[in-house]
């Protein structure tokens, strides 16, 4: 017999632990190559680890909702034949778990950019892991709240069980709570974090509406990555001050060219060709022109971004968004481009993104074109300062100049939609940058090449 030591693997640069949220196997069971052991939770995902090996799991080594750091080894396989040793290990540990059960989406950084901060470890030196900050940030749970939960967990750190059982209790009885957490901010627990507060411009809360039911109606619970978007679009709002730019874009070279090339291209390629890396390919070219589109905003300071890095919205199976990114998009050619796509793509549609996957965006791009919409004013994703709608392409009548004069033909038209950041992107940037958008798309040479 031999024992193989399953190890918590890298799952992103900025990732450097994660919670245990469910054991899938008990010590004595029977263990198949590639089935999922346990259940895990972080900042940005939430994902299923699994066996690199066939046998019988002998022992766990850490309980639910600790914390782990990346690297560790969580459990212990007993297999047949000679032991592995720890190179051999390393080498077999995937980079990234086989299956993402729920993505943050269009989340970047959710608990930098909301107005409720929830750090990992408290001034009076509670540790919160990212599990429970994912989840008060979500509810909207302050750090006061969470100093004044009892915590039952290794040296009284609060727990998911904890913190839901918390919430349970506030919303049956939010009087009797906000009695609690006061007396335990006016008792010491919070002193340090309501000295801070106090020093800072108190935020008003925004009144709730009263939802009244009729005979019929039907309550649906928000998922888990419902609200992270809710969260991260209002609070998107709030930080930036969004304005809208609109061009209208005569793309009848590039639907002409598409047509003509489509099938050789996937008979060369093995890849359908779209017009989303088309799109694509033009928005990077004009960032590289206005570069103080690829930035983002950190306080009184602006980050100028060396690479671009185009965030793509895609839908997932459930119905809801992500953006996978494509990392360094000007350094592509249409065939790369299209490549990247494509992968990305059916990735998002089978669950199957990394965290790596959804990092590092600088600019965002959404084809509300797909829902049948004919244009739109998306909500920036944070920490960017600007996103691209593709409006639907429609055939129109319109001028068509000539040599010989003017005459009315059907083109194929469609609308970009450029919402940005007032606070740092003036009208002229952003009326400039999307109109170079198009004039990349106009300008298509409808005998090229692929």
């Amino acid at each position: 017999m031999a024992k193989f030591e399953i190890k918590l693997p890298k799952m992103g640069e900025s990732v450097a632990e994660a919670t245990i949220t469910s054991w899938l196997k008990n010590v004595g069971d029977t263990v198949e190559l590639d089935e999922a052991i346990v259940e895990i939770a972080t900042d940005k995902v939430d994902s299923e680890i699994p066996s690199e090996v066939s046998g019988t799991l002998v022992e766990i080594k850490y309980a639910v909702d600790d914390v782990v750091a990346v690297g560790e080894t969580i459990a212990v396989i007993e297999t047949e034949g000679a032991d592995a040793s720890t190179e051999e290990i390393a080498e077999k540990v995937t980079e990234a778990p086989k299956e993402v059960a729920a993505i943050e989406k269009q989340v970047e950084k959710i608990v930098e950019t909301t107005s409720v901060v929830i750090q990992k470890t408290s001034k009076s030196g509670k540790f919160y892991s990212p599990l429970v900050r994912n989840i008060a940030q979500t509810e909207g749970i302050t750090m006061d709240e969470l100093e004044a939960i009892q915590g039952t967990g290794k040296d009284n750190r609060v727990t998911k069980n904890d913190l839901l059982d918390y919430i349970k209790v506030k919303k049956a009885n939010p009087e009797q709570v906000a009695a609690t957490v006061s007396a335990a901010i006016t008792g010491g627990a919070a002193a340090v974090t309501a000295a801070k507060n106090e020093a800072k411009p108190v935020q008003k809360e925004t009144k709730k509406a009263n939802v009244v039911l009729s005979d019929g109606d039907e309550i649906v619970a928000m998922t888990r990555m419902g609200k992270m978007i809710s969260h991260h679009m209002v609070a998107s709002v709030q930080t930036s001050a969004h304005v809208q730019s609109f061009v209208e874009v005569d793309v009848t070279n590039i639907v002409n060219w598409r047509n003509r090339i489509k099938d050789a291209f996937l008979k060369r390629e093995g890849e359908k060709i779209t017009f989303t890396p088309i799109f694509m390919q033009a928005v990077a070219k004009a960032l590289k022109d206005y570069p103080m589109m690829n930035i983002s905003v950190d306080g009184d300071n602006i980050i100028k971004r060396k690479n671009i890095n185009l965030g793509m919205a895609a839908a997932l199976a459930d119905g809801n968004l992500i953006v996978p990114v494509i990392k360094n998009a000007d350094q592509l050619n249409l065939v790369g481009m299209t490549k990247q796509v494509n992968s990305l793509a059916v990735k998002a549609r089978t669950g199957k993104l990394s965290p790596d996957d959804i990092q590092g965006g600088t600019y965002t791009v959404t084809n509300v074109g797909g829902f049948g919409s004919i244009m739109g004013t998306p909500i920036i994703n944070q920490p960017q300062v600007g996103i691209l709608a593709l409006g639907a392409i429609r055939k129109t009548p319109a001028v068509i100049e000539t040599p010989e004069g003017d005459f009315i033909g059907i083109r194929h038209k469609m609308f970009l939609s450029h919402s940005y950041d007032h606070r740092v992107v003036n009208g002229a940037l952003g009326g400039m940058f999307v109109k170079k958008v198009a004039d990349y798309l106009e300008a298509w040479d409808v005998n090229a090449d692929f």
